[in-house]
Formats: C-alpha cells, structure tokens, sequence
C-alpha cells in the first residue's frame, strides 16, 4: 500500500512538473486566450490519458504480487475513480492560474497599449499645436505680402495713370513742337535767304568764315588761359622750392656749412680788414662782384672768411685776397686785374690736376674735356674724402682686379677714374651726377664699357658689363677705407655715442668702446653671464640693431671680448 502511495505521488509530482513547463511555456509566447485554452484543454487531455494509462499499468504491476485478482480489481476501479478526479482537480486549478494570468498579461497588455496611445495623442498634439503655430506665421507673412502687393498695386495703377496723363501732355507738347519747329525752319530759311541776298554769301561760306572767326577767338582765349596758368604754375614752384631750400638749410647742421663751404683766409692785423672793405664798401663788391664769393668780415681776429658752395670760386677767391693782402694794393681795378690772373692759374692747376691723375694711371688720348673735370674734382669733397683722391683710388682698385679678372685693364682704370666727373657739374647740370657724367663721357667719345660703368655705378641703369660691377666694388672699397671719409663733427660724436648705446642695451654687457673712427665697435662682456656660445650670437645681434638703426657710410665691426682670468699666488 505505501508503494502505491509513492507511485501516485512520483505521478502527481511528474504531472505538476509537466503542466508547470507547459503553462510556463505558453506564458512566455503570450498568446491570446483562445489559443492558450485550446492548447491546454489538448495538452491536459493527452497528459490525463497518458497519466491514466501509465498509473494503470503501474498500479497493475504492483498489485499483481501483493494483491488477489478481486482485490486487486476493486482497488483499481477505487483508484481509477481517484485519479480521475485527482486528474481533473488538478487541470481545472492549472487552467483557473492560466486563465487568471492571461487575464494579468491582457490587463498589462492593455495598459501599455493605453500608454502608448496616451504618449501618442500628446506627441501629435505637440506636433500639431507646432504646425498650427508656423501655419499662423506663414498665414500672417502672406497676409502681409498680399497687402503689400496690394499697396503696390495701388501705386502702380497710379503711376500708369501719371505716365499715360504725362504721354498725353508729351504728345500734345511733341505736336506743339513740330509745329514750332516747322514755323522756325520756314523762317530761319527766309532769314537765310534775306542774308544771302543782303550780305552777298552763301550759308556754306558764312559758316566757314564764322568758323574761322570762333576758332582764331578760341585760340587767343586758350593761349590767354595756358599763359595765365604757366605764370601762376612758375609762381607755385617759385614759392615751393623756396620753402624746400629754407626748410632744407634750417634742418641741415651748421658745422656742414662751416666746414665745407667757408675757407677761412689769415691776415697780418685787424686794419687790413678796413682796407678789403674800400670806401664804402666798394672794395668788398668788387671782389665779391668778380669771384662769385661772399666775404664774410666780423669780429674774428686776424681773419678774414671766404663763403660759397662752388670750391672752384671759393679757391680763386682765396688766392685772390691773398695776393691782395700782400701786394697791399687793394682797389676795384686791381681786384678784378689780380681775380682774371688767378682765375687762369686755378684753370691751368685745374689740367695739371687731371693730366696728373691720368699720368699715374697710365691712361692715354684722354679728351681736354675730361682731364679739366677731373682736375676739378681736386676742389669737391664727398663726407669729407677728396673726389681727386678718390678718383685714383678706384682707377687703381678697378685696374688690379680687372687684371685679376683678365679684363681689359685700360677700360677699368678708365672707368675707375671718370666715374664721378660728373659731380664736377651737379652744380651746372640737373639729374644724377652717374648720368651727367655719363653724357659727357659719350660726348667726349669714351668707349661704351666705360660710359655704362660711369652711368651704371650708383644703379641708375643695369650694368651691361663687368667693368661696371669693378667700378661698384671699388668705390665701395674707397669709401669704406677707415680714415678715408670725414663727417661732421657733430654727427660723427652722436654716431659713436649711438654705437655704444645700442652696444650697452644687451644683457651681460660690461662696457663699450667706439675705436677706428667708428669703423669698429669693441664690447667687452661678462665672463659669469655670458658663454663663448652666447658671446658668438651677441655679436650678430648688435650688428642687426646697428644696421636698422643707424646710418653709416661703408661697414662697422662689431667686435665682442669675453675675458677669463685665472688668478693665483706663489708664497
């Protein structure tokens, strides 16, 4: 009996345990109702038909040894009848919860659904509500533009009733016109007539003949304008270049002046000045009169100033004076006797001047012309080096390297020597000196090397040879030499000052010294601050600002000294 008891409880446990899976199962596909009733009234079906068949076959076996036919057959038609309703109490439970859980699964399925409506509705309100608003916005713009059409539309119905009343007063006063035109042209062809007839021409030749008459009128009025505006033109310039050289001399530095345009001239004593002056003054005219040259007298002892801007003059007066002072004959006539004397030996130094310069350079059939120009140059200075001096120089110069080169060498000096004549002139002739010098070299006959060389040297036309590049570096070269070139004082003590206050602005700088004319600058640095590195790149530095801030005539060194000193003591 206690078999039988646990084979009916393994049924029912197995039995719970198949139902749950398939409740389970049709929970988890959540089908409807209908399908899930079916699913489960077939499903318990087959499992109460397998249960029975199983538990009969079971409760066989086991009352087959225990139990009497008779017994054994009442207790399997009691049993049958147990299992049965056990059977059917447990599928009408199992499909109870399954009908109450897809009743919760609708419930939730509903509300979700609901939910998802409710979400819906308000998503399509907003989206409506947003719609209606750019509906309105779109509404109101057209309303405005229709209104705004409408308000053109107005004004163009009233400007095409101006327009058409305005054709018709054009029409009317276009009739008006031809007529009037008409009666002008019968009368102006009768004037025509009456004037043919009075004055004895036709319309062709009075035309011709006023013609002539308005364009000889034209002519004298514009002749009368240009001379007007030519006269007033040549008044501007007047003024304007008078106010350039005044603002020009006010702003240049006066030790300029002094230096290169006064000579001054001793005297014995302070009673020949009385005696250069005259009787009235006239003696000083006079000399002024035939030299060209102010003479300055003033309180100076012992001394008398020649000023002017042409150095020939100022030589010739110089001279002059001092043949005057020292014959002690000194009147209007003597003067200009001893100013024409002097005049013609300054000439005549003048060409031995040049015929000396082209001596020493061995240069041949140089025209009278050039040799007087460069013998001038002995009186012109530029930054305080003598042109005459210099001209040499830069025939030497271009001559060696030439050589060097295998260029002509006569060409070289050539154009080494002429290429500043025209300075000679800039007090003569207008333009550049490279070019006026130049023309006169062509004029003069003078190869075209050497012509383009002198025309060429300060870049006023392109170098067509290598002359000319010669002649650029050697008067470089000339120029650059220390000692070569002067400057004002003045400007030269702010130029030294200038050096080693730039020199001085740098970090680790001790001190700074200006040495060769300013042609070198010597920076002594300290050791603990400044390495041989640094020392290197403060060189290059200091040469940079120099080079933007300062103006300098040919190249400055810029020297920088780091000095390490080992000290030691033997006792």
């Amino acid at each position: 009996m206690e078999d039988s008891m646990q084979t009916l409880t393994v049924a029912y446990s197995l039995l719970a345990l198949v139902l749950g899976v398939v409740i389970g199962w049709l929970l988890y596909k959540s089908r409807s109702i209908r399908e899930l009733q079916d699913m489960v009234d077939e499903r318990v079906a087959q499992l109460r038909a397998r249960t029975i068949e199983e538990t009969k076959s079971e409760i066989q076996r086991t009352l087959t040894s225990d139990l009497e036919d008779k017994v054994r057959e009442e207790l399997k038609e009691k049993l049958k009848a147990d299992v049965e309703e056990e059977v059917q109490r447990t599928a009408r439970k199992l499909e109870s919860d399954a009908e109450t859980k897809a009743q919760e699964r609708i419930r939730a399925a509903e509300k979700e659904a609901k939910e998802l409506l409710s979400a819906a509705k308000k998503e399509m309100q907003e989206e409506t509500a947003s719609r209606r608003q750019e509906l309105e916005k779109s509404e109101a713009r057209l309303t405005q533009r229709a209104s705004s059409l409408d308000a053109r539309e107005e004004k163009l119905e009233k400007r095409t009733q101006e327009l058409a009343t305005k054709d018709a007063e054009l029409m009317g006063t276009s009739r008006k016109l031809k007529d009037r035109e008409a009666e002008i042209e019968a009368k102006s062809a009768g004037i025509q007539a009456e004037l043919e007839r009075v004055a004895g021409l036709s319309a062709d030749a009075a035309r011709t003949e006023l013609v002539e008459s308005l364009t000889g009128e034209a002519k004298l009025e514009a002749a009368k304008v240009a001379r007007q505006y030519e006269e007033e033109a040549i008044e501007e310039a007047d003024r304007r270049a008078k106010k350039v050289i005044a603002t020009s001399v006010q702003r240049w530095a006066g030790e300029y002046v002094a230096e290169r345009a006064v000579t001054v001239v001793p005297i014995p004593n302070d009673e020949i000045k009385g005696r250069i002056i005259g009787r009235e003054g006239r003696n000083i005219r006079a000399l002024e009169a035939a030299t060209g040259i102010d003479i300055i007298i003033d309180d100076t002892p012992e001394a008398v100033m020649v000023s002017g801007f042409d150095p020939v003059r100022r030589q010739v007066a110089r001279i002059s004076l001092e043949k005057l002072i020292s014959d002690g004959r000194i009147h209007p006539s003597r003067i200009e006797e001893v100013v024409e004397k002097t005049s013609a030996e300054v000439e005549s130094q003048i060409k031995e001047y040049g015929e000396r310069a082209a001596f020493e350079l061995g240069i041949h059939n140089l025209h009278i012309d050039l040799i007087k120009l460069v013998g001038r140059l002995q009186f012109r200075t530029s930054y305080g080096q003598n042109m005459w001096s210099h001209s040499i120089e830069v025939g030497f110069l271009c001559g060696m390297m030439a050589a060097e080169l295998g260029l002509n060498v006569k060409h070289a000096r050539r154009a080494g020597l002429l290429h500043d004549i025209g300075k000679a002139l800039t007090h003569e002739n207008d333009g550049p000196h490279a070019l006026v010098g130049a023309e006169i070299a062509k004029r003069c006959g003078e190869h075209e090397v050497v012509r383009n060389a002198i025309a060429a040297h300060h870049n006023e036309e392109p170098q067509n040879s290598a002359i000319a590049h010669l002649v650029i570096a050697a008067d470089a070269l000339s120029g650059a030499r220390p000692g070569a070139r002067r400057e004002v004082l003045g400007t030269y003590i702010k130029r030294l000052e200038d050096l080693e206050r730039i020199s001085q602005e740098f970090e680790g700088v001790e001190k700074a010294f200006a040495v060769q004319a300013g042609r070198e600058i010597r920076v002594m640095v300290e050791n603990s601050r400044v390495t041989d590195d640094q020392a290197f790149v403060l060189s290059k530095e200091i040469a940079a600002k120099i080079e933007s801030e300062l103006t300098y005539p040919g190249q400055i060194k810029v020297c920088v000294i780091r000095e390490t000193r080992s000290v030691d003591y033997a006792r």
